[in-house]
């Protein structure tokens, strides 16, 4: 891959994740807004830290895609407000398990993404960006792993399809170094943005 083509490729992978992350704030907040009973107080704590974590990765996508001189894209920023919105609604009426066990889903496919895009800022000759989403993908490590543990509680998990598990978080920055030693092959072949 050319680093022309990686930094195409960098800059539309990082305008999903950007508006993808506004999606993912307006949801957490929906969330957080079902769980009003008592007892749901550390659920409510857990998803506070994941929404600061979401706005924070969001200034953090954005810097990085001012330093490539690109934008958000408009469009994909106006679908994912409605697709956040959505989720948002959904959860004041979709119960406990199905908001934990989509937010662990989705925030598995995150972990690859922000891996991805390591991976194409380095081929893409952007280097100073590497750790950077190195750490956005650590952190989407944690929230699966949170979102996982939750509703691994509820009698739904045992029959729900199960996403792949996460290897060890440490696992990450490993991959990312058997891939500058060509031990791996290029992971953004097997990446599919739409699953």
């Amino acid at each position: 891959m050319t680093p022309s083509a990686a930094r195409a490729e960098l800059v539309t992978l990082l305008q999903m994740a950007y508006s993808g992350e506004r999606a993912a704030a307006y949801a957490y907040l929906g969330h957080r807004r079902s769980l009003s009973r008592p007892k749901r107080s550390a659920d409510r704590a857990m998803l506070q830290q994941v929404l600061i974590d979401e706005i924070r990765h969001r200034r953090v996508v954005r810097h990085l895609l001012s330093q490539l001189d690109a934008a958000p894209d408009p469009r994909r920023e106006r679908k994912m407000r409605r697709i956040g919105l959505t989720i948002a609604a959904f959860c004041q009426v979709g119960g406990w398990y199905a908001p934990m066990y989509g937010a662990g889903k989705l925030e598995r496919g995150n972990i690859e993404e922000y891996e991805v895009a390591a991976r194409l800022a380095h081929l893409g000759e952007h280097p100073h960006m590497v750790d950077q989403l190195l750490e956005l993908a650590e952190v989407e490590w944690d929230h699966e792993q949170l979102f996982r543990a939750a509703a691994a509680t509820h009698w739904l998990w045992r029959v729900s399809p199960k996403w792949p598990e996460t290897d060890v978080r440490s696992h990450i920055r490993t991959s990312f170094n058997e891939f500058l030693t060509g031990d791996e092959p290029d992971p953004t072949l097997r990446w599919n943005p739409l699953r």
